[in-house]
């Protein structure tokens, strides 16, 4: 039903800037099933910043596969699974805007983001980083900004957020996915 994934870049452009990291978990009735993960050669050079971020370099990547052969079994290992990630237009546009270059194929998998649910059901905290969801949600990111560490906190705080849509009798993935939609003013204002 849910996969749940995150990926690391050299930079924020899905149209400059290229993946460096795939990580993904499966999840069936709130607990994981299956996972994917995988450093990806970006074919360019890691800005150091980017380095100093995730740890990810140049001499780490240099033999992995690239995102052209990364691809089709990520697409396989997605299936028609609904993606779920922290930022969710940042992971999606980067995986879909891939897929459509290499592969001449489109992504329609549904998304939800957990930043987006935690806008409508948490709307007095401050900040909704990822960091700030684990220490609200008090689940440890054992290893921040590199993609299976993020994945597996995203994982924890996702399943928190689906107890809160519970609690509002918001249970079916329609409903999900249209109360993730919904306007954050007219939620507040219920």
């Amino acid at each position: 039903m849910y996969t749940v994934i995150d990926i690391e870049t050299t930079g924020l452009s899905k149209h400059l800037h290229q993946i460096t990291e795939i990580a993904a978990v499966k999840i069936r009735d709130n607990q994981i099933v299956d996972s994917f993960q995988t450093l990806v050669n970006p074919k360019t050079r890691i800005p150091r910043f980017i380095t100093k971020l995730t740890g990810i370099d140049n001499r780490l990547v240099e033999n992995a596969p690239t995102i052209k052969q990364v691809l089709p079994s990520f697409k396989d290992f997605l299936g028609n699974d609904i993606i779920v990630a922290h930022n969710a237009t940042f992971d999606y546009g980067f995986i879909a805007h891939n897929l459509n270059i290499h592969q001449r194929e489109n992504l329609f998998n549904h998304k939800l983001c957990t930043r987006k649910l935690a806008n409508r059901l948490l709307p007095d905290l401050p900040r909704k980083r990822l960091s700030d969801l684990c220490e609200y949600f008090q689940v440890q990111n054992e290893q921040a900004h590199r993609a299976m560490g993020d994945v597996q906190a995203t994982v924890e705080v996702f399943n928190r957020l689906l107890n809160l849509l519970k609690e509002k009798n918001i249970c079916e993935i329609n409903e999900i996915l249209k109360f993730e939609k919904a306007n954050i003013k007219r939620i507040q204002s219920k």
